[in-house]
């Protein structure tokens, strides 16, 4: 059984996830490709991101990608999370993981509608309600959540999700989760500049050139087993839990998935681990590299098991409910955390003692991010602040 150890899983993030400077790739949408999706919960996330694996790109390089040549997909996939994927891979998102997220939320409206009292076929209701908002959304070319409830009485309607009045959304909103995870609607442009999280939709036909393609899809267990592939691919070695954790399965999807692969049992450090079978040549350590990623960024939250690339810091670097805040990274593992101060600098702090060369190397990456930054300002997007961004934000 080939063995893998921590020191080469740390080099393969470096090179395969591009992080090392000489491993760095030329184009944002081969940034997302190296591990398999960004994550866009925060719109920043998939800036920076792109950027650390990068060199010589700004900013509009990647809203570039992402609305005018659309090299670059938004898509509801995996854990019913906002991912942004080089477009060749984004059917692969939606029916490989995105599916599950679309039944599970179109059932919860076909409750929650039926529980308003608006029908007693909750599932030719909502079937008919997202026929509605599809033609809204194609009438109306691009459009917020806002503008497409108002085009339609039915999709103005509220539902109450909680059951106590504190969260009202209309149908419009609670469809458009759903159909996004289908594909069948995509996020365009958003209102404000690259750290906005208000988006508009368009049909897939307008934005992406064609109506989704139904004889050339992917089946589902197809999907299942190419993006279990891009994953391992990317985060490879890994266990099967932090392959079920990435996508959001169950473990029949996840051992199916897996029996049509030709992955290998491999050793990880005494934790039994899986690898594809071509994938098993060693891969020596770049150059030593330091980087600070962003706020969720792939590479710390690729894994439900961190340990080898956290050490005992997680709970300085993590909020309370597992979202990743921004991180300092030496050689494959994190070392420390950043924050952007309300006056724009950024500042680090390392939770170790790793060196003059690293030290001087993280707050060279800091002084440089402060400028890029400029006059922009981040935030904490669908997290809470870790602790150690709090500290160093005070």
């Amino acid at each position: 059984m080939r063995t893998i150890d921590v020191a080469e899983r740390r080099a393969r993030i470096g090179v395969r996830h591009a992080l090392a400077p000489a491993h760095h790739v030329t184009t944002p949408a081969d940034a997302a490709r190296t591990v398999a999706a960004l994550h866009s919960t925060d719109p920043s996330t998939v800036v920076l991101s792109v950027l650390a694996r990068t060199s010589g790109l700004a900013p509009a390089d990647v809203e570039h990608a992402l609305y005018e040549s659309r090299e670059l997909v938004r898509v509801m996939a995996m854990r019913r999370t906002v991912f942004v994927a080089a477009r060749e891979h984004a059917t692969l998102l939606l029916a490989g993981a995105g599916d599950d997220v679309a039944r599970t939320q179109r059932r919860l409206l076909e409750k929650l509608v039926t529980q308003e009292g608006h029908t007693d076929d909750a599932s030719a209701w909502v079937a008919a309600a997202a026929d509605r908002l599809v033609e809204a959304v194609a009438h109306l070319g691009e459009a917020t959540s806002t503008e497409i409830a108002a085009a339609d009485p039915l999709l103005a309607l509220r539902v109450d999700v909680g059951g106590d009045g504190s969260a009202t959304p209309t149908v419009a909103s609670r469809l458009l989760t759903v159909l996004g995870a289908e594909g069948r609607v995509v996020r365009t442009r958003p209102r404000g500049g690259w750290t906005s999280t208000q988006f508009r939709w368009a049909t897939h036909a307008r934005w992406l050139g064609s109506a989704p393609p139904t004889e050339t899809e992917p089946t589902a267990d197809d999907a299942a087993t190419g993006l279990a592939r891009l994953w391992l691919a990317t985060h490879g070695p890994a266990t099967i839990d932090d392959l079920r954790w990435w996508t959001g399965w169950g473990v029949t999807r996840t051992r199916a998935a897996l029996a049509r692969l030709d992955v290998v049992e491999v050793d990880l450090s005494g934790v039994p681990g899986i690898a594809l079978a071509d994938d098993l040549e060693p891969v020596p350590a770049p150059d030593p590299w330091v980087a600070l990623l962003p706020a969720l960024d792939p590479s710390v939250m690729g894994w439900k098991q961190r340990e080898f690339l956290l050490g005992p810091h997680a709970g300085q670097l993590f909020d309370t409910t597992g979202n990743a805040g921004p991180t300092v990274w030496s050689d494959g593992r994190v070392v420390g955390g950043w924050v952007q101060r309300p006056d724009g600098e950024v500042v680090v702090e390392l939770l170790e003692d790793v060196g003059a060369e690293v030290h001087d190397a993280a707050l060279a990456r800091a002084a440089a991010l402060t400028d890029l930054l400029g006059d922009v300002r981040l935030s904490a997007r669908g997290r809470r602040y870790s602790p150690i961004e709090a500290r160093l934000r005070s």
